[in-house]
């Protein structure tokens, strides 16, 4: 018998959750709480129970800088492929709080973790990849229960970060999570606030048996 789990909490966390930018304080996070989203992203599944994933914790004011340096660059390059009202809406967006969280978690992919025969990867290549993202998704909600923000930073050149925290080639960075304390989480996902993007809801992603089929 499973035990009984309370499942407003659960739910409430998930749809609590945002990716963070304007809201990070700078203050530290307590190491407790640290450890604690850590060892929940560390218990995601994994393919074969290979646990795939890697942490780099980057914490050196110059590091930060270099990287939103880096990101400021590309934000730039794909601003330059925009016009109009697109462009207009973007120049409102802010892509990252690299420097305001004070902590950036790069996370990585070894697809040599758990030997050359992972069970359940032989069909899949990309099942390793899925469970790296299992890992970011449980330390993001783990990190919003724990009432801290995460941002998941996406404008960058994987080979210049993996330089940048010395990954070796065949690791391969996943993301960069801005993670931090935070004045407090938006009601509504920055990107549906500035009109970028709205959610659809869930009805619009169902198929009944076959792709198509509605109910």
């Amino acid at each position: 018998m499973i035990p009984e789990i309370p499942t407003a909490g659960l739910y409430d966390v998930i749809n609590r959750r945002r990716d963070t930018r304007r809201e990070f304080t700078g203050a530290e996070i307590p190491q407790d709480a640290l450890d604690r989203v850590l060892s929940a992203a560390h218990c995601a599944p994994s393919v074969g129970m290979s646990q795939p994933w890697d942490f780099v914790l980057v914490r050196a004011p110059e590091t930060l800088d270099v990287f939103a340096k880096h990101v400021g660059e590309e934000r730039d390059t794909y601003a330059a492929t925009l016009e109009g009202e697109r462009a207009e809406t973007f120049s409102r967006i802010k892509v990252e709080g690299i420097r305001e969280s004070g902590l950036g978690i790069v996370v990585g992919y070894d697809p040599t973790r758990g030997g050359p025969n992972v069970l359940g990867r032989h069909a899949i290549a990309d099942a390793g990849l899925y469970s790296v993202v299992c890992a970011i998704q449980n330390l993001w909600l783990a990190a919003t229960a724990e009432g801290l923000g995460v941002g998941w930073v996406s404008f960058y050149r994987e080979e210049f970060l993996r330089s940048l925290v010395g990954m070796p080639d065949h690791v391969r960075p996943v993301a960069w999570l801005c993670v931090g304390p935070v004045e407090g989480l938006p009601d509504v996902p920055d990107l549906e606030r500035h009109g970028w993007r709205h959610r659809s809801p869930v009805g619009s992603v169902l198929h009944q048996e076959t792709y198509g089929r509605r109910a």
